[in-house]
């Protein structure tokens, strides 16, 4: 805004004492929202053209704010603009830049518009522009998991409940859980550019305006789908934000649990998976070690994302409305989330694509634990007609005595399961197979073979 001769911003003509610097230190937002600086911009022009079409400003005065706008976003890119802390935020950076390059027609910028619908326009524009980005970083991270499914389809491992070996898997399919993780999470961030497309400008400080402005106008030009409904809620809504917050947070959480997962199954207790050592740290002693340092980063990283939202939630939960000077921290909250997501998403691209499975181990494991016993208990309820809670019983009892002989389920001799079921026959070995097991699941969402390939088709398709 325009300074007045004691230097001060244009409400120094009602406030009578500087501000003291503590307050100037706490109370400015300019660190944090000089990166709203083109959205800034761009709803400034909009607005004016607005003001012109609705014969509010004429020609001449359009024209040159919009010359002014357009110099002072050439002097931010080309870092010549100085910014002055004093002046609290970007938009009044840009005010007071346009004051001195076009004089005293700089005031008529802010005719019907306050700063409180001003920033919510920006941060929404610059949400906007912020989430499709995640949107494509979602779209990298599931086809590379893709690649790395396309390759394991028969790569068998044990599936775990309880981090208890369950039932022979595929893989393959155990990577697409991670998939429909991140195609939810995209769905969520596009789900946001819904609420995201009305335009709060035009609102003012809660009210509305006595100008006869034209709302429908600066929508389309923003590309807005349409304005808001309501002045008042409008200066006060940070939903929004808080749909990014949670989205980031959700995102960050799969990120945590695929993070997790590959420690374990990089851990020597189950040395599943191998790390590039471009993505390991060693030990400051211990000369041996290489450490899934970047994964541990991005299960840590999540703390961050929960804190985020919840300094917002905090913030939202006790105001009435309509605006309060607590609602400035939603934008360094929002960046904060959204760099640190761009960084999670990307260090997990480069884990994805550096990660090589012991296929023989995930084999070897796959097979201990008795991860076939559900499939002897189907076998009896379909080929020997029991309820399925009698042959759970009589599984049991299979296993306990195979646990006692210190051998695998396929390990024993039909004469020993007949001792304890004397129904089985010979074919039940064919179930007791691991490949045998997981192609039996052919169920919608199963681990077939077939089912896996058919669901990576399909999910390519739909990342495309």
């Amino acid at each position: 805004m325009r300074k007045n001769k004691n230097n001060k911003p244009i409400w120094g003509t009602r406030i009578k004492k500087n501000a003291s610097t503590l307050f100037k230190k706490v109370g400015g937002s300019l660190l944090i929202d000089k990166l709203l600086f083109k959205e800034d911009i761009e709803g400034s022009i909009a607005h004016v053209e607005m003001l012109y079409k609705q014969k509010i400003i004429n020609f001449r005065i359009k024209n040159k704010i919009i010359w002014g706008l357009k110099r002072v976003n050439n002097e931010i890119i080309k870092k010549k603009f100085k910014f002055n802390y004093d002046l609290e935020d970007i938009h009044m950076n840009i005010e007071s830049r346009l004051f001195e390059l076009i004089g005293e027609d700089a005031g008529y910028i802010h005719t019907a518009r306050s700063r409180n619908d001003q920033v919510i326009t920006d941060l929404k524009l610059w949400l906007k522009k912020a989430t499709k980005k995640i949107i494509i970083l979602l779209d990298s991270t599931n086809s590379n998991v893709l690649k790395l499914a396309e390759k394991n389809v028969m790569t068998i491992m044990p599936g775990f409940t309880h981090l208890k070996n369950a039932q022979p898997i595929s893989l393959a399919h155990y990577l697409l859980a991670y998939v429909e993780m991140f195609k939810r999470d995209k769905k969520k961030f596009k789900n946001n550019l819904e609420f995201l497309d009305e335009n709060p400008l035009g609102v003012g400080a809660l009210t509305g305006t006595s100008f006869k402005i034209d709302r429908n106008y600066t929508t389309k030009k923003l590309k807005f789908k349409k304005p808001t409904n309501n002045s008042v809620d409008t200066v006060s809504d940070r939903d929004f934000v808080l749909d990014f917050l949670h989205s980031s947070l959700v995102c960050s959480l799969h990120i945590s649990r695929i993070a997790e997962e590959l420690i374990i199954w990089n851990s020597d207790a189950f040395n599943l998976i191998t790390l590039n050592d471009k993505l390991v740290t060693g030990s400051s002693i211990m000369p041996q070690k290489k450490n899934p340092d970047p994964l541990e980063y991005l299960r840590g990283k999540t703390g961050t994302f929960i804190g985020n939202i919840n300094s917002m939630i905090s913030i939202i939960k006790g105001l009435p409305l309509s605006y309060f000077k607590d609602l400035q921290d939603d934008k360094e909250l929002v960046f904060k989330s959204n760099d640190q997501l761009k960084i999670s998403l990307s260090l997990l691209n480069d884990v994805i694509k550096n990660v090589v499975f012991n296929k023989k181990k995930m084999l070897s494991l796959a097979g201990i634990g008795f991860t076939t016993a559900t499939d002897l208990t189907d076998y009896m309820v379909r080929e020997l007609q029991y309820p399925f809670r009698k042959a759970y019983l009589q599984t049991a009892k299979i296993i306990n005595f195979a646990e006692k002989k210190n051998k695998k389920l396929h390990e024993l001799e039909l004469k020993e399961l007949k001792m304890i079921e004397p129904k089985l026959k010979a074919d039940v070995y064919k179930i007791l197979d691991l490949y045998s097991s997981i192609n039996s699941k052919k169920s919608y969402g199963g681990t077939s073979f077939e089912n896996v390939k058919k669901m990576i088709k399909k999910a390519k398709i739909k990342n495309d």
